[in-house]
């Protein structure tokens, strides 16, 4: 009996897509022990049907020549000692001469093995005809032809996993690109065929002179859609929401507790002019409810949304390629560019998946870079929030300094950190459009991480906050370091409060800045402090376990050191 299923292939053939259409929703993303390195697991069915399915790293070889393919080498070796476990070999049929060269390292491994031939809708596209039948018996294991954007051959899939079996085919292991030739020629046709306007568009965003114009385009696109859903979402659902229902009902309780108990205070916060005001009033069910669902997740919900379509769509490896030089100055490839993107969602998952980076280099100056210089988009929304009434004089100082750290520290980084930084190595897949149940469970998990880890930390922060406040502790901290703050960065006392306060929620802090009346230069320097100043506690907790104690202490001097310094230099400029 069948009880567990590795999907193996090389990167970019659609095995995630397979995966999903085959384990649903019930997926779990773990690290391989001792690595860093995640991979998925799943199941088809339940009880005693149950069969697991693990989504292995993607392999050009058993033969490994880098983290991922050591782990996908290791889960193989571990599966070849059981009796219950197959492997489908997931093949890109568009690239058939370099997916067998994995395949036939396979049939040697006495594993059942059954291919399913992917892609199979653009192979015919493109002009290229395999006879699949020819395959199966030159091979001796089931070939299933699928689409797995669409479900096609999925069903044929499921119902052909017990006719897996191993690999008949005999050859000697110097001679197996020799072989893989003989079979391609023996089973592949290629006709002629004009380019498609999708491999121009992929040409024309893959060349340095039009690719840089495109993704500029792109990115301003993709910041403009964020926006303008977000800002949609805010108007028509969560502003009504906070404001015709939620409101009246905190007023009750206001009533109820009475306004000038310290209850009232962390629950309610401070009245204005006899209301709730949700952006100021700090209480854990006011402010503490409505930064997270009704400010922020409209935006990480668009902003996830663009990135995955950015994923799947087959856009982001063109941009990793193309950016691959540019990071190149700051010590990182091109595939920097994806946690770098997922930074400006949250900084936590932007930290995790610096894991797709090869050196403990190279993700130490991924991961302080975009702790240090990148704004998280409920940051960044509160930054719009309080600076975007000046327009571009109030909010490009911002982002221009935050930029120029990111490019400074960068430089500092590559010369100073030790280590290797390795080239680039990833496929530019074809164009393709994302299939819509994968993208929505995909930016689903995302915002189930938001709502499940980030949340919380939110409540409890405007509750430590109002502690502080109702026990005089933020007056007596503002007091020490208030006339330091004051000569250096030219911020008022009571500003000290939301700069001690970024360290549980930065976004929070941001916000508390609002009732100051502070000036735009006093508002530009506080919202650079903060983006660079010691990390929130939940980017802390990570970079916790992603760098060790001593890189992540490190880390933590170099911001707050760069902090305190740019702004410094700002209050002198501005």
């Amino acid at each position: 009996m069948i009880k567990k299923i590795l999907l193996m292939g090389n990167p970019n053939v659609g095995k995630s897509v397979i995966f999903s259409r085959l384990t649903g929703v019930k997926v779990i993303a773990s690290n391989y022990p001792g690595t860093t390195i995640e991979f998925c697991q799943g199941c088809i069915g339940s009880g005693t049907s149950r069969i697991d399915v693990v989504d292995v790293p993607g392999t050009y070889s058993i033969e490994p020549n880098s983290p991922a393919e050591e782990v996908a080498v290791s889960i193989l070796e571990k599966a070849v000692a059981t009796k219950d476990t197959i492997v489908v070999n997931v093949v890109d049929a568009t690239n058939l001469e370099r997916n067998l060269n994995l395949t036939l390292q396979l049939l040697k491994r006495n594993i059942p093995v059954l291919i399913a031939l992917n892609l199979w809708d653009e192979a015919k596209h493109i002009g290229i005809s395999i006879d699949a039948d020819a395959l199966e018996k030159i091979l001796g294991v089931p070939i299933v032809t699928t689409v797995a954007i669409t479900g096609e051959g999925i069903k044929e899939l499921v119902s052909r996993l017990s006719a897996a079996k191993p690999g008949a085919y005999e050859y000697i292991d110097e001679e197996r690109w020799h072989e893989v030739g003989r079979i391609v020629d023996r089973v592949q046709i290629i006709k002629h065929k004009h380019h498609t306007l999708g491999e121009r568009l992929g040409d024309l965003t893959i060349h340095p002179w039009t690719g840089l114009p495109i993704a500029v385009i792109a990115l301003l696109v993709m910041f403009f859609i964020i926006r303008l859903i977000g800002e949609g979402i805010i108007s028509l659902m969560t502003e009504p929401f906070f404001e015709n229902i939620w409101a009246p009902l905190m007023m009750r309780i206001s009533h109820l507790l009475g306004s000038e108990s310290v209850l009232h205070k962390i629950i309610i916060g401070q009245l204005f002019e006899g209301t709730i005001d949700f952006g100021q009033s700090f209480g854990v069910l006011t402010t503490g409810l409505y930064v997270p669902f009704g400010a922020v997740l409209p935006y990480i919900f668009a902003f996830y949304l663009a990135l995955s379509i950015l994923e799947d769509s087959g856009y982001l490896p063109r941009l990793a390629v193309l950016l691959d030089n540019a990071l190149h100055v700051i010590g990182l490839h091109g595939m920097a560019i994806v946690p770098m993107f997922l930074a400006c969602g949250c900084n936590v998952p932007g930290v995790m998946a610096t894991r797709i980076l090869e050196t403990k280099r190279e993700r130490f100056i991924a991961a302080t870079l975009m702790s240090l210089s990148i704004p998280c988009m409920a940051q960044t929304a509160m930054i719009f929030g309080l600076l975007g009434k000046y327009g571009v004089r109030g909010l490009l100082p911002v982002f221009i300094t935050l930029f120029t750290v990111w490019l400074i520290a960068g430089n500092l980084f590559k010369l100073l950190v030790k280590g290797e930084s390795p080239e680039i190595f990833t496929e530019i897949p074809a164009y393709r459009l994302p299939h819509f149940p994968t993208l929505m469970k995909k930016v689903w998990m995302r915002i189930y991480w938001f709502l499940h880890e980030a949340v919380p930390f939110v409540l409890v922060g405007v509750f430590f906050v109002n502690l502080l406040y109702a026990f005089g502790i933020i007056s007596m901290l503002s007091n020490i370091i208030g006339p330091f703050t004051a000569r250096a960065f030219g911020l008022p006392f009571e500003a000290i409060g939301a700069l001690l306060i970024g360290f549980l929620r930065k976004d929070l802090a941001v916000g508390m800045l609002a009732p100051l009346n502070l000036t735009v230069k006093q508002l530009i320097i506080a919202c650079v402090i903060l983006t660079m100043s010691f990390p929130c506690i939940a980017t802390f907790a990570v970079l916790l376990r992603e760098l060790g104690v001593v890189d992540m202490l490190k880390a933590a001097f170099i911001m707050i050191a760069s902090a305190f310094l740019v702004g410094g230099l700002l209050n002198l400029i501005l």
